[in-house]
């Protein structure tokens, strides 16, 4: 794959504009006269980081027809969501930092971060309520469902030690890659697409999330800290098996397969252990070295791949254009990043 940027420029240029109108919209719908809750809505507007899925929303958008009042709703819509799964995961993960500052639960606590989180919620519901159709108040509300399942079985599954492929793969489309998809599904649909087309534009999306999220479970194995700039470590502590330690779990002999079962299953430092499991002791991956005899690192990062080279096949008819370039400057951004 011909690599094309390792930075998220090449996203920007065919939106920009719009991009900027949408921060507004989203501004504009979390204001409120409580000063307090205002305070609350200016720590979490950190979290908006890269505005990955409104730029994917409206670059679908603007690869099928023109940028409408629509897509910047739809856009700030599902930003809000993915905002407030981030404040819950936060939560969920006890974790302390988020692009390189506090977490809202480490600055105010989980309740009030748990309930940030629901208003968040309510408020993409209000706005997306605001647009004539049901069909995108309905697709949203179904997203979300499924995210909040995929959550769920993450959870219900920590520390198995049993869990498959097929199961951690089935975990991220839910929590993570129906929400990409959900987004180039919308553009699409909001500028009048064809039918096959916003399907294409959705199964896009969809396998971009799956390489997104394969690679977002490597970096919390070996990147650091202050190169993620937020907590890393978090899955292992919290006995979440990864595709790392499934491969490696799964084509290590005996003895091998029962000290990473062990490493995932004793309290103390997890990642500690599974990091001189899976990264030939060394603790941190070094360039150019391979990763460990199973080759584990390099298979999750070569599932990655091919999610994007399948990604990438949905944009064959799209007719060619800045933003179906950049459409596949994003698929290919995803796995260069290292924040």
């Amino acid at each position: 794959m011909q690599t094309r940027t390792n930075t998220l420029s090449d996203l920007t240029s065919p939106i920009a504009s719009a991009l900027d109108r949408v921060i507004e919209v989203f501004d504009a719908e979390l204001r409120t006269d409580l000063g307090f809750v205002n305070h609350l809505v200016e720590q979490v507007r950190r979290y908006r980081g890269k505005l990955l899925r409104p730029r994917l929303l409206l670059l679908a958008a603007r690869a099928t027809g023109d940028l409408r009042q629509e897509h910047l709703v739809l856009a700030a819509v599902v930003e809000m969501v993915h905002m407030a799964t981030l404040v819950h995961d936060d939560v969920l993960d006890e974790a302390d930092v988020r692009r390189k500052g506090a977490t809202v639960n480490r600055m105010v606590g989980n309740e009030a971060a748990v309930l940030l989180g629901d208003y968040l919620i309510s408020h993409a519901y209000h706005l997306c309520s605001s647009l004539g159709s049901t069909h995108t108040s309905r697709r949203i509300a179904a997203v979300t469902n499924t995210v909040c399942e995929g959550e769920l079985m993450q959870i219900a599954h920590r520390g198995n030690c049993e869990l498959t492929e097929s199961d951690y793969l089935e975990i991220i489309r839910r929590k993570t890659a129906v929400l990409t998809g959900l987004c180039c599904e919308l553009g699409a649909w909001a500028s009048g697409a064809a039918t096959e087309t916003v399907e294409h534009l959705a199964a896009f999306g969809t396998d971009l999330g799956m390489a997104f999220q394969i690679v977002d479970d490597l970096l919390d194995l070996t990147a650091t800290e202050n190169e993620l700039g937020k907590t890393v470590g978090r899955d292992a502590e919290l006995g979440k098996w990864t595709l790392p330690a499934i491969h490696y779990r799964d084509h290590a002999d005996g003895e091998d397969r029962a000290k990473i079962v062990a490493a995932m299953s004793k309290p103390g430092d997890k990642t500690g252990r599974l990091r001189a499991i899976l990264l030939n002791e060394s603790g941190m991956v070094k360039d150019g070295e391979r990763a460990s005899a199973a080759g584990s690192i390099d298979y999750a990062m070569d599932t990655a791949r091919s999610y994007v080279q399948s990604a990438l096949a949905h944009l064959a008819d799209l007719p060619s254009s800045d933003a179906k370039d950049s459409l596949t400057a994003a698929a290919e951004y995803i796995v260069t990043r290292r924040i």
